[in-house]
């Protein structure tokens, strides 16, 4: 939906999605739409660090120019053109300060970031650097000489932290996306805070060359959005192999992209809130939500995960945080925030054997917490066991902050991946949230799933009033299919489990789903002449019926296998679900409907091979 006063259109809140329609179908223009996006832009919003200068805009104008003229004016080769974004000052753009929050040790950077770079080839335009925890140390969104971030529900709150800015951009529907960083819950605890989603990826998936690290060996680079799937879509175009650096890995091809038909979600025992009845009280109604969308909750011991996250602070991971700044500790550590020079000045405390000792403690404990998250398809945490003030965070910013790190710390630590997902309101208005955690290379299950969470939630995103449109929005029906890391595949009929053709799809190692239905707007037939008998699909929209089917993933080399086996009348084609999704599936060439019986009556193919025996 496209809000218009008498002089402009009115961006505030958009999705990727809003900012797409509004220059392909209705003609808004990129220095229109941003230009009137930064004259709203206030430099006295703690929540930004700079903001793009007229120069820096015009220059990044003509730049996405020259990109849609490479691409014979065709928008839509440009999956981010002209849509505004925000990156946390410790990430470079080329030509801008990174500061990391600490002027002192601010400088111009050359060269785009890789993923700033790999954003704007996307057509993406940076309207500004957001405010952060100095050197990205911290939970809480205070401890910057920019000033504190405050929540944007209550400004007496923190609003979360280290990316504090990035989140508060977004939820304020100032931007559809942000970028942040997760070494100890950055990209997870802000997102709580705001009501927004946070996905941070598995460690290496996404390239770090152009970061002032924390903890280089551990840092992600993160996205903040409204919507699971512009989160998604952004972490797609941004991540992959680097080989420029050394810490980026390869995304393994056979990754799954999708929860079980009905998942097991694991769940600690007896969660720590510390003393906050309300954040209690929430959790506990989210865990009911996923049980009302099918989810089975299973409690584990969760001593292993405790432990770690302590290892990340009262272990030698901290001289990784004095190695990315060694040069200003030593000679101008004034420079520093007290709080953060504090907790970086602990690296002296550790030797080159405490290293060796804990990597040993944090290997041993990791592979505790991947055999327990071997027997379900994700942890389900609370975000963080409470919120605090701005007031109580500047008292005992330590102890506080180590308490919001309890479902956190230990996330990169064991080599997980997490999506930080709205839950709602809690009693006292305050949002809160719930976190998705699973092993690395599940990225895709968590979003699949975090999809399904968002159209069940009836709290829209953002601050109050931000969202623009009905809520939940209506899901793209492209969204599985093209999004995911595997191919969803609907079979109607001889591949269906029990089926003569069903080890075509278990050979490949394809993975069954759930049971599910067309739209009402399909017919089966029992095709004639086919061994073993097959039947066939056809599209006859507002004269059909629901008809039942199977969904399968596969891998996309699979799938090609697969299909490659398919006898003519039958093809590979797009069907409709009931749900709204489109997937890959069985269709039938018309002259395979010749002398073809119509069983459509029976609802599905199962049921009529049962009748008519």
């Amino acid at each position: 939906m496209l809000l218009e006063t008498s002089r402009s259109l009115i961006t505030k809140g958009w999705t990727i999605d809003q900012w797409q329609s509004a220059y392909q179908q209705s003609g808004a223009l990129p220095s229109d739409l941003l230009s009137e996006l930064l004259n709203s832009l206030s430099d006295n919003d703690p929540a930004w660090i700079s903001v793009a200068s007229a120069d820096q805009l015009a220059g990044q104008l003509d730049a996405l120019a020259r990109r849609l003229a490479d691409v014979n004016g065709d928008m839509s080769a440009l999956p981010l053109y002209g849509v505004p974004f925000a990156v946390k000052d410790n990430i470079d753009a080329g030509g801008w300060t990174t500061t990391a929050a600490c002027p002192a040790f601010a400088y111009t950077a050359r060269d785009d970031a890789h993923v700033v770079a790999l954003l704007r080839s996307a057509g993406a335009v940076l309207v500004g650097k957001t405010n952060l925890d100095q050197f990205a140390t911290g939970l809480v969104g205070t401890r910057s000489p920019w000033g504190a971030v405050p929540n944007t529900f209550d400004p007496a709150y923190i609003s979360g932290g280290s990316s504090s800015g990035s989140a508060s951009v977004v939820a304020r529907g100032l931007v559809p996306f942000a970028l942040g960083t997760d070494t100890a819950g950055s990209g997870r605890v802000p997102a709580a805070f705001n009501n927004i989603v946070g996905l941070k990826p598995t460690r290496g998936w996404v390239s770090n060359r152009g970061l002032v690290p924390a903890c280089r060996t551990l840092d992600c680079i993160t996205a903040f959005a409204l919507t699971v799937e512009d989160a998604s879509a952004v972490v797609s175009l941004f991540s992959g192999y680097d080989a420029a650096d050394p810490f980026s890995r390869t995304r393994p091809t056979s990754a799954p992209a999708h929860f079980s038909c009905k998942p097991v979600l694991a769940v600690p025992a007896n969660p720590r809130f510390d003393g906050d009845n309300r954040a209690q009280s929430h959790f506990e109604t989210n865990l009911k939500q996923l049980e009302n969308m099918g989810a089975t909750l299973v409690e584990i011991d969760f001593t292993p995960f405790s432990e770690l996250a302590q290892l990340l602070y009262a272990g030698p991971w901290v001289a990784e945080r004095h190695v990315a700044i060694e040069r200003l500790m030593t000679e101008q550590p004034e420079a520093v925030h007290p709080v953060v020079r504090g907790i970086i000045e602990q690296a002296d405390r550790y030797s080159a054997a405490d290293a060796f000792r804990a990597e040993y403690r944090r290997a041993a404990l990791a592979r505790q917490i991947q055999q327990v998250l071997a027997t379900a398809d994700a942890l389900v945490v609370p975000s963080t066991p409470s919120i605090y003030t701005i007031a109580q965070v500047l008292q005992q910013p330590v102890a506080l902050n180590s308490t919001l790190g309890t479902y956190t710390n230990f996330t990169n630590l064991a080599d997980l991946c997490a999506l930080a997902l709205p839950g709602g309101l809690r009693s006292d208005g305050l949002p809160a949230g719930i976190t998705l955690i699973a092993p690395a290379w599940h990225d895709a299950s968590l979003v699949d799933f975090g999809v399904r969470w968002q159209a069940a939630n009836t709290t829209s995103p953002g601050a109050p009033g931000v969202w623009q449109g009905e809520w939940p929005p209506a899901a793209s029906p492209d969204y599985v299919s093209n999004r995911g890391h595997e191919v969803m595949v609907a079979v109607v009929g001889a591949h269906l489990r029990g089926m003569p053709l069903n080890h075509q799809l278990t050979s490949r190692g394809a993975r069954f789903v759930e049971e599910t239905h067309t739209t009402a707007d399909y017919r089966l037939y029992a095709l004639s002449g086919t061994t073993p008998p097959k039947p066939g699909l056809k599209h006859v929209p507002g004269s059909g019926a629901k008809i039942a089917l199977e969904l399968w993933a596969m891998t996309p080399q699979a799938f090609g296998e697969f299909t490659a086996e398919v006898p003519a009348p039958l093809g590979i084609g797009n069907v409709m679900l009931a749900d709204g999704r489109r997937v890959k599936g069985f269709i039938c060439e018309p002259s395979g409907f010749d002398d073809a019986l119509d069983i459509t009556a029976h609802g599905g193919w199962r049921s009529y091979v049962k009748h008519a025996k």
